[in-house]
């Protein structure tokens, strides 16, 4: 069956590269294939294919990960003064980095497309909260985020039990991360934004990466 869908396709690409290079000798022709029952149409040689529509699911997702993405790189920042483990302020160093700079991603693509960057709860718009408020928030929005009882342990804790509590709860929070990337392609019509896809599959591999570097950080 995939074989005779390839060939159909590829058929069509030869009918219409036939129509370009032998119609009217004004250019390039694009015909757009009617329905069935109706008839093709003829369009203007600069047309330029549409890209497919973005979701409620789209959206929710790139403005849930921006704010998911805050509290990994607020983590990160608790480590001054609370670690000297030279590999975990390692890997925190590398979880900052790649997560500032999708967060500078997420935020361009939702302005390119005429969409805020913050969600809304209720109507509220979450921009214009305090950061209690955003933890508070936070759990009921997005999964594997920490709770603000598991923020006030890990601010309060130092050293190993530091490292411990930051490498489960990052674990956690990562693991939340895959489920918003496996609930966006779960959703009908949604993660068909080529840069969206692209993104939320780097998301998904790269967090499965640091989660088990992060387990074997335990076991050791």
């Amino acid at each position: 069956m995939r074989k005779m869908i390839l060939s159909f396709a590829a058929a069509g690409l030869l009918g219409m590269m036939a129509v370009s290079a032998f119609g009217q000798g004004n250019g390039p022709v694009v015909v757009r294939p009617g329905a069935p029952g109706e008839p093709s149409k003829v369009l203007p040689p600069d047309t330029r294919p549409l890209p497919p529509p973005l979701s409620k699911q789209d959206i929710a997702f790139m403005q849930g990960m921006i704010h998911h993405h805050a509290q990994a790189v607020e983590m990160v920042a608790l480590m001054d003064g609370r670690t000297e483990n030279k590999e975990l302020r390692l890997l925190g160093a590398r979880i900052s980095q790649s997560q500032s700079d999708e967060m500078h991603f997420m935020k361009r693509w939702l302005v390119a497309r005429g969409q805020p960057t913050e969600m809304k709860m209720g109507g509220m718009d979450m921009s214009s909260m305090s950061g209690h408020e955003h933890h508070m928030m936070g759990p009921m929005l997005m999964p594997g985020m920490l709770t603000p009882e598991q923020m006030a342990a890990l601010k309060a804790s130092s050293g190993t039990e530091f490292d411990r509590l930051f490498l489960t709860g990052m674990i956690q929070h990562h693991g939340g991360a895959l489920t918003m990337v496996k609930e966006l392609f779960e959703t009908p019509g949604s993660g068909q934004d080529a840069e969206l896809f692209t993104f939320a599959t780097d998301v998904d591999s790269g967090q499965r990466a640091e989660i088990r570097i992060m387990q074997k950080m335990l076991g050791e």
